[in-house]
């Protein structure tokens, strides 16, 4: 069975990074038929982040990729917590101490470091002169029978033959051991594994095939491949994606607020659309035909898909809304570029409109969004005889969203009666004098209190724009005259929409109550200039 894994550290909260790589494991997996695992390689408990767990457990709940083992779920191949299977650890590396493989080091962390830097002064590339490999067995045994502190590490001058390694992204590239540290460390003395052996040794006793992860672990595949060799284990199939930058062109990270996944939820963005968002960063790159020789010794099964050739893949716009069943469908990792990608906010909130949009186009969608702002709306405004469900369905509509807290964002202009003194709302008006800003209103209330002016959307707009056409004031000032005083903020839905959901009496009630004030006066009151000064009309 295609068998594929997640496997975060617990060391913060889930940020998009991450979350990309779980979707891409989830894609690859559902596209082969298969399955896919959460594991928590949680063996570094002095960067153990209390509540990391959940967080990631909730995140990818939230995102809808529900994995098929895991923690809270079980299922053949547990434990799925590292730290509940250092037996295992311990049984391999026995295996690659008799083997020849590797050996005990005793060296202190001062030696380590006088060594280290004694060879870097000498022009040396290696960080370990081996030290510890020269010990007769009587003296390993006699130190380990002490309680003698030691690390294991692997013996890198025993290698065995083995074919080169390969990348499904990536494809054939020219190894390199000498960027790896010399006799890698792989059980350290407090008897937890090293990331290199744990992974390797709980893909292959879960019987993972394909193993999907960061660019950043490319250096250490040829580490990772030798294991294999060691141990006579087929290693799986690998797949390298590209490294996902902030807009400032820095590296995700745990530590960094703007790149968690919990921040997009508190925002109100769709599941969808961050999904959609992160997998078209970096995919659409055509690549010449991957090889038909074999890529590794392992199992045809867990080869899958690689042979696909690119020019017949699907190659989505930059842009491209989809559903994860369609990524699903048209998704493949060999149309991954290999440059690294910038996430651009911009090209997120296009998409989460639109799939905020397709949300309530179904009935079901549009109920869950009614359900979710009447909630809002009656612990928000609980004495407005407005916190109705037909009234919050009803201004719905009017509202341009980006994200689901843009409904939230929009809702007081509709709830509360609008103050027009706060400085945004002075500025808005602070164009033109107090007897323009009252003419236009009183034309304004004239033409709503006409019986026969049909109170629709498209009627309110082409009525309001002609009295500005018709002059003395342009379309413009008569809107933000109108914007002002029915809600004193700057932005916010069409003014023909907000009287629409106002409604004739409750439009004509703020219209008249701005144009008993002298708005505007008191506005040149603040900013210390004369009540008569005169500034030219609009």
């Amino acid at each position: 069975m295609v068998l594929l894994r997640f496997a975060p550290s617990p060391t913060g909260f889930l940020h998009l990074g991450g979350l990309r790589t779980a979707l891409y494991n989830y894609l690859y997996a559902r596209k082969l038929g298969g399955k896919w695992i959460l594991r928590v390689e949680d063996t570094d408990a002095t960067r153990y982040v209390p509540g990391s767990v959940e967080n990631i457990q909730e995140s990818l709940n939230w995102a809808g990729l529900d994995y098929d083992y895991g923690p809270s779920k079980g299922g053949p191949h547990g434990p799925y917590f590292q730290s509940e299977r250092l037996d295992l650890y311990r049984w391999y590396s026995k295996k690659l101490l008799d083997s020849g493989h590797a050996y005990r080091c005793f060296c202190s962390a001062d030696t380590l470091a006088s060594t280290r830097e004694r060879l870097a002064r000498t022009g040396s590339n290696e960080t370990y002169d081996k030290a510890c490999l020269h010990l007769t067995d009587e003296e390993v045994a006699r130190r380990v029978k002490a309680g003698d502190k030691h690390v294991i590490r692997l013996n890198d001058s025993t290698m065995p033959d083995r074919p080169p390694g390969h990348d499904i992204v990536f494809g054939t590239w020219k190894e390199n051991h000498g960027s790896l540290p010399t006799d890698p460390i792989l059980l350290k003395s407090d008897l937890y594994p090293t990331y290199h052996l744990a992974s390797v040794v709980d893909d292959h006793e879960m019987g993972i095939t394909h193993v999907i992860r960061g660019e950043e672990w490319l250096p250490s595949l040829p580490l990772h491949l030798d294991l294999y060799a060691c141990l006579s284990l087929p290693p799986p199939e690998f797949a390298h994606i590209p490294i996902l930058l902030k807009a400032d062109g820095t590296k995700m990270s745990k530590r960094s607020g703007d790149a968690q996944v919990i921040d997009y939820i508190k925002h109100g963005y769709e599941p969808g659309a961050i999904l959609n968002w992160l997998v078209l960063a970096g995919w659409g790159a055509k690549h010449e035909k991957p090889s038909d020789a074999p890529v590794s010794s392992a199992p045809d099964h867990a080869r899958a898909g690689a042979k696909l050739k690119s020019e017949d893949a699907f190659l989505p716009d930059s842009t491209s809304i989809m559903t994860l069943p369609e990524m699903i469908e048209k998704f493949d990792l060999h149309t991954l570029t290999h440059r690294r990608s910038i996430l651009d906010q911009v090209k997120l909130k296009y998409l989460n409109r639109h799939h905020l949009l397709q949300r309530m186009s179904t009935p079901e969608g549009l109920d869950s969004i009614v359900a979710q702002l009447y909630a809002y709306v009656q612990e928000t405004y609980p004495a407005s005889e407005y916190a109705t469900e037909e009234y919050v369905r009803k201004l719905i509509p009017t509202i341009n969203v980006v994200t689901f807290e843009h409904f939230k964002e929009s809702m007081p202009i509709f709830f509360i009666e609008p103050d027009l003194y706060t400085s945004e709302a002075q500025g808005m008006v602070g164009g033109m004098n107090n007897a323009t800003y009252k003419a236009v209103l009183q034309k304004m209330i004239s033409l709503i209190e006409n019986p026969g002016l049909v109170w629709e959307h498209d009627q309110l707009e082409i009525e309001m724009r002609a009295t500005g056409r018709d002059g003395p004031w342009t379309p413009k000032v008569i809107m933000t005259v109108m914007r002002h005083a029915l809600t004193g903020v700057k932005a916010g839905p069409a003014v023909a929409d907000i009287m629409h959901v106002l409604g004739r009496e409750r439009t004509l009630r703020r219209l008249r109550k701005a144009s008993e004030e002298d708005v505007v006066k008191s506005w040149r009151s603040w900013h210390g200039k004369s009540e008569h000064a005169k500034l030219p009309v609009r």
